[in-house]
């Protein structure tokens, strides 16, 4: 049978890949069995871009199955277990420490795994692996409470992730992790069972089927109850933040061996099972916050001030240390207070925030931790703010100070954040210590913080792993740090980040012989083949952490600072059906360590599928900079290598195109006029049965026909509403809006200018419309194809037009397409232009010359990925307020994928983008948005008609009397 990749979904699958051998061959013709070829990957490309985590390795699976359901995870164990493979899970792929990377069978469980249910009013919810952290808070939002667990990797990290890494966070401590805020769980294990501890069904037929294992678990409490030393040590080192080996306070905690199980499961990083459903106790997410950045003289006093805060946890929430070269590394950043470039060398700060239910609270315990710590020396004294906008910038210095480190560090070096706890006690000590180890190994760019609150403290350093002698390097640091935290001060090597493969060697160093024992029994019940992640947590390598190291080759500015992290993941439109920025620059840095090494023959291969997966579905929207945290815009690189593989004969077409644009809209309306035609007589099925045989003719220069395709638009009407008012205002229609009119299946048929024409009529507003019209651009259309030289000549046409219709920049200049809007405020460069969206001008200009009548409605609203970026998304869903009652952004749906005529050519983009729209807006009459192409994509995905917000404005207003 044949094999997937990430390749064209409309071409055959290529042969089964040559590269698996033996066990692995025979493994891949049984899946493919009973899963679908198109979930299942051996080439070179997608092995390749599942090959990274956000970790310092890199191992290349040999399959990569992305699973949907627990009957899948059932099949693969089987037939794993049978041919004695190993079997890696991972969800998000954000983890540090190398435990969601295999060399074997790695099994996706992300984009199929998204089912959220909030229980109880909002005390409990159940949660697929897939969900992101961030998804969850924001269901449980409504009814003031959130999950424990609160990792800063929350917006893009997984729930599967979140449970398996035991990850905690800022505020979570040892208090609210998974652990100690576990409802239940339901698993699949090693041997295929499935077992949900919250259903007594499920659990009482686990007793009888596995009671061999839970006597076991009973055995293994029993012997840690009667060893009074190795009790004493594990109930000390679980009273620090500790995620290194496995959870033997389970063995401790609970006396019934189902509990037992089940806690074990909880950061036990898909070594003992896969975990398909969790069910959280919530926490209350209290509404009101402080903040204070206090500085110290020396970390000496810092951690003398975090001692006694950790003695008050029931007032302090979090408390962030912050060494002097941590806040070197952000000093420089705009919004950073001046005062951070004056501090001493040795100086050190805590960012301290206190929460609670209300104002009232929140000052008493202001008071109460400033008077706890008031007796210690500080720089600057101490000053708590309630104000969003300050505390929020306090944050932003901590959370900017990896990401500095990211951005500045030198080519071809990884970026490592350690992780570890000590001792709250031994806090300075460990901390001027590791800053001792920095200077001898000299890493003399590393920086500390943390959270001290729980003697938490991460430290980042850049190490280059291009030779043998910086690896030995950072093998020599690595066991001198774990000497100094797991055996000088017996803390933890791993505080929140996970064992994996980067501290499974010293697993032992930190526990001791007797408990490391105990984990190797546990493993041994729960996997007795070996199969789950083998070398993660537990293994027999003592070298494991400097094995697969992974290369970071130079290739470009552009995109030399990715530290792989995986943030921008959740923002890519492309990220279920293809490619996600971070591995679209995984492949870009293997194309260019392959040209150095000469290897034709997998460079040949790697670019061929790249085509496809890595530019043609790619949208350029660029959402995945304003998650990247040293903000690389992938879509930018995506223009580059289109301008790089643009055609000399790409190049005049394109010329001739900008110099021609009046003639080229024409013929487009030429042949929607015929299309409309065509549906007229035929109808929706008959014309969509054409379109289909036309494009399996003509391939994607056909376009996919939806029922909800434009017409073509007649001769605009430039309608001079109000000339003799004293407001005026520069309309530009964009190409669409000239071009198109809504589909006879849409409720108001109206061109769209003719709607923005009624609402500034309405507002009274004169209506000047720039000379030679049909011929002007904003560029997008050509910038979106590589031509760049193109767009440029569009966009300073466009700009001379609209100054003298504005009268050099007197009058406003409005558009009524978001892309349009962004592309040139982007691309004008003379300051007197006010370029603004119409939705904004209507907001902030127009509105007070409109009288507005909420619909009684619940709409859906859908920001445009250029609106988003610019900061619009607020702005759009006011309006859309002040025009319905009710107003549904649905959750996960960043970049519709349309992006302008992928919809046409690849609507596979599309509708994977758009794959949870359906569901969320169900109970919606309608939806908006600000893109016409856009809207096509949203009205078939949706099931509900998408159209421009200006029609639900104009519908909402009558002029003000």
């Amino acid at each position: 049978m044949a094999t997937s990749s990430i390749h064209k979904t409309n071409t055959p699958t290529p042969p089964e890949s040559d590269m698996l051998q033996g066990a692995y061959r025979e493994f891949h013709q049984r899946i493919l069995e009973t899963l679908p070829a198109r979930r299942v990957f051996t080439d070179p490309l997608s092995t390749l871009a599942y090959g990274t985590d956000a970790s310092c390795y890199r191992l290349m699976p040999k399959i990569v199955i992305k699973s949907e359901s627990e009957a899948e995870v059932r099949t693969i164990l089987r037939e794993a277990a049978s041919l004695q493979l190993p079997v890696t899970f991972r969800a998000a792929g954000t983890s540090l420490s190398g435990q969601a990377v295999s060399d074997s069978i790695l099994v996706v469980a992300s984009h199929g795994w998204k089912t959220l249910q909030v229980l109880d009013d909002g005390l409990a919810i159940r949660l697929q692996p897939g969900v992101i952290g961030a998804e969850a808070n924001a269901a449980l939002l409504p009814f003031g409470r959130k999950i424990g667990p609160d990792p800063a990797t929350i917006n893009s990290a997984m729930i599967g992730g979140i449970v398996n890494n035991n990850s905690s966070g800022m505020c979570c401590g040892t208090a609210e992790n998974t652990y100690q805020t576990l409802k239940s769980l339901r698993m699949v294990l090693a041997d295929g069972t499935v077992l949900d501890t919250g259903d007594a069904a499920s659990a009482a037929a686990f007793r009888v089927s596995h009671a061999g294992l839970l006597a076991q678990l009973g055995a293994l409490r029993a012997r840690i109850l009667a060893d009074d030393t190795l009790a004493a040590r594990i109930r000390r080192k679980y009273k620090m933040k500790n995620t290194t080996g496995y959870s033997l306070n389970a063995l401790l905690d609970f006396a019934d061996p189902v509990d037992m199980l089940a806690h074990l499961i909880v950061g036990s990083e898909g070594t003992l099972a896969f975990v398909s459903e969790v069910t959280y106790h919530t926490v209350v997410e209290h509404p009101h916050k402080a903040s204070a950045l206090v500085f110290y003289p020396d970390i000496k006093a810092a951690c003398d001030a975090i001692q006694i805060l950790a003695q008050h946890k029931d007032v302090v929430s979090s408390a962030e240390l912050l060494d002097r070269a941590s806040l070197k590394s952000v000093e420089n950043k705009a919004g950073v207070p001046d005062f951070i470039k004056t501090l001493g060398p040795d100086a050190a700060a805590i960012l301290i925030e206190t929460r609670a239910a209300s104002p009232e609270a929140i000052a008493a315990n202001v008071a109460a931790i400033s008077g706890f710590i008031a007796h210690i020396r500080t720089e600057t004294g101490i000053r708590f703010t309630s104000n969003v906008a300050e505390y929020t910038q306090y944050w932003n210095i901590r959370k900017g100070m990896f990401p500095s480190v990211g951005a500045m560090r030198a080519a071809e070096t990884t970026v490592i954040i350690e992780d570890v706890a000590f001792p709250i006690e031994h806090l300075a000590e460990g901390t001027l210590k590791l800053q001792a180890l920095f200077r001898q190994f000299h890493y003399d760019e590393a920086i500390i913080f943390g959270h001290a609150l729980e003697g938490n403290l991460h430290f980042v350093f850049t190490p280059n792993f291009s030779g043998p002698a910086e690896i030995a390097r950072y093998e020599a640091f690595i066991e001198a740090v774990c000497q100094l935290v797991a055996v000088e001060y017996e803390g933890a090597l791993k505080a929140e980040h996970g064992t994996g493969r980067n501290m499974a060697p010293f697993v032992e160093m930190e526990w001791g012989p007797a408990a490391y024992r105990l984990m190797q029994e546990i493993k041994a019940l729960f996997d007795p083949q070996g199969i789950l992640n083998p070398d993660v947590i537990i293994t027999h390598d003592k070298l494991l952490h400097v094995r697969d190291l992974k290369p970071i080759p130079a290739v470009g500015p552009l995109i030399d600072k990715c530290i792989e992290c995986g943030f921008c993941e959740v923002m890519c439109p492309s990220r279920a059906i293809t490619l996600t920025p971070r591995q679209r620059i995984v492949a870009n840095r293997e194309m260019a360590l392959l040209e150095k090494t000469g290897d034709s023959g997998r460079l040949a291969e790697i670019r061929a599928a790249y085509q496809y997966a890595g530019d043609e579905t790619c949208t350029t929207c660029g959402l995945c900079e304003t998650a990247c945290p040293v903000g690389i815009n992938t879509g930018s690189l995506t223009s580059l290598i289109r301008q790089a593989s643009l055609s000399d004969v790409g190049w005049a077409v394109a010329d001739t195109l900008a110099d021609n644009f009046a003639s080229a809209t024409t013929g487009a309306k030429l042949g929607l006029k015929a299309l409309d035609v065509v549906h007229a007589v035929a109808g929706d099925g008959a014309t969509g049965g054409v379109m289909r045989v036309l494009r399996k003719v003509g391939g994607r220069h056909i376009p996919r026909w939806n029922r909800y395709f434009p017409r073509a638009a007649g001769k605009m009407k430039t309608l001079g509403v109000n000339m003799h008012s004293p407001r005026q205002v520069v309309y530009l229609p964009s190409c669409l809006t000239r071009t198109f009119v809504p589909s006879r299946h849409m409720p108001d048929q109206r061109p769209l200018n003719e709607v923005v024409a009624s609402v500034l009529g309405k507002a009274g507003y004169g209506i000047v419309y720039p000379d030679g019209l049909a011929n002007l651009c904003c560029g997008t259309p050509f910038k979106s194809k590589g031509a760049q030289d193109a767009a440029d000549k569009k966009v300073s046409e466009l700009e001379a037009a609209l100054l003298a219709a504005s009268d050099n920049g007197r009058l406003p200049v409005i558009i009524d397409n978001g892309v349009c809007t962004a592309a040139l405020l982007d691309g004008i460069r003379d300051p007197r232009l006010q370029v603004m969206d119409v939705t904004r001008f209507v907001h902030d200009v127009a509105a007070e010359h409109l009288s507005f009548t909420p619909q009684n409605e619940q709409v859906a609203l859908h920001v445009v990925c250029s609106m988003r970026k610019k900061g619009q998304a607020g702005l759009l869903n006011a309006l859309a307020r002040r025009c319905a009652t009710q107003v549904l952004e649905p959750k996960g749906i960043t970049c519709c994928g349309f992006a302008g005529d992928k919809g046409f050519s690849h609507p596979e983009l599309n509708e994977s983008a758009l794959s949870g729209l359906r569901l969320q807006v169900r109970d919606c009459g309608s939806g908006f948005s600000t893109s016409a192409t856009c809207e096509i994509g949203l009205s078939e995905h949706g099931g509900i008609p998408y159209q421009h917000l200006m029609v639900l404005v104009d519908r909402a207003t009558q002029a003000k009397r």
